[in-house]
């Protein structure tokens, strides 16, 4: 049996958006215990969870955390950074995705301190409910902003320094983050799937764009996930206890997807072990979108 790798991201330089709470923060923390520098960028950091650390910059006001049916598990899923003593080693970095500026700053911050960049997790996105009836123009035009054009903000700022990495080392990263509603039909999720099938298409052409670059492109699509937005949706819910049945019950695993889960997903796709791996989607949704099984006998 093969030894498991536990510092393959020595020497190695990462940023994640979104990076403050749930996929976000355990892909930051994972990366960091296989010997990562990490910056984590974020619209907004928890109270005193950064007084210590140092190169907070500029930000926005409407973007940068984990959401939709993207997310991660009870009790991890709901951590928050400074939660753990360890966060003290992750660098924030404040930015809303949405303002181009304040992204470039902050991507120009994170790759000064960490000496360069060599891995990108675009992790930030935000969620919405309902048909297409539901949403007006202006919500549409928000999640698209954040959970779209997001990425296109960070890649674009991060691109000079993926660039100099992949000469440098041969390679260098990008992992999205998309999620099962971008590539099966949810109900009472057109917006929020409309704006993940853009990620996946998104994730396609950059791979195209920069194999030739040799800097991968990837992403994971987690099935629904016990995160802080999924939280908030079922506490909205008029009977959350069913709300979260339901929920399980639509996964064939029978549970929510963790954090930690998506966050090992991540961590696999952005290692140089997989270098062989770009213009692909890795599925961790407890067989959402793969397996159709017979449901429980009633006895």
């Amino acid at each position: 049996m093969s030894t498991p790798h536990t510092d393959e991201f020595s020497g190695l330089a990462a940023l994640i958006t979104g990076g403050a709470s749930g996929i976000g923060l355990a892909t930051a923390r994972l990366l960091a215990s296989r010997g990562a520098q990490v910056a984590i960028l974020d619209r907004e950091m928890p109270g005193g969870a950064i007084g210590s650390a140092p190169g907070a910059a500029g930000g926005g006001a409407t973007a940068g955390t984990t959401a939709g049916t993207t997310a991660g598990a009870a009790p991890s899923g709901h951590r928050r950074l400074g939660d753990d003593p360890r966060d003290a080693g992750l660098r924030p970095v404040v930015a809303d995705v949405t303002d181009d500026a304040a992204v470039r700053s902050a991507v120009a911050e994170a790759a000064r301190a960490l000496g360069g960049l060599d891995v990108l997790v675009n992790n930030a996105g935000i969620g919405a409910a309902g048909t297409v009836e539901d949403n007006d123009d202006a919500e549409w035009q928000r999640v698209f902003d954040v959970n779209v054009l997001g990425i296109v903000r960070a890649t674009r700022a991060a691109l000079p320094a993926l660039r100099a990495s992949a000469a440098r080392r041969g390679e260098a990263a990008i992992v999205n983050t998309c999620s099962i509603a971008g590539i099966a039909g949810l109900p009472q999720r057109a917006l929020y799937s409309a704006s993940k099938g853009a990620v996946y298409a998104l994730t396609l052409a950059m791979a195209a764009d920069y194999v030739a670059e040799h800097i991968r492109v990837t992403c994971v699509t987690p099935g629904t996930a016990d995160t802080p937005w999924v939280a908030r949706l079922l506490q909205a819910a008029p009977d959350p206890d069913a709300e979260r049945a339901a929920l399980n019950a639509r996964q064939p695993m029978g549970r929510l997807v963790s954090a930690d889960e998506v966050a090992a997903a991540i961590a696999y796709l952005a290692s140089p072990l997989a270098g062989a791996v770009t213009g692909t989607a890795l599925a961790v949704d407890g067989g959402m979108s793969g397996l159709r099984v017979r449901p429980p006998s009633r006895s």
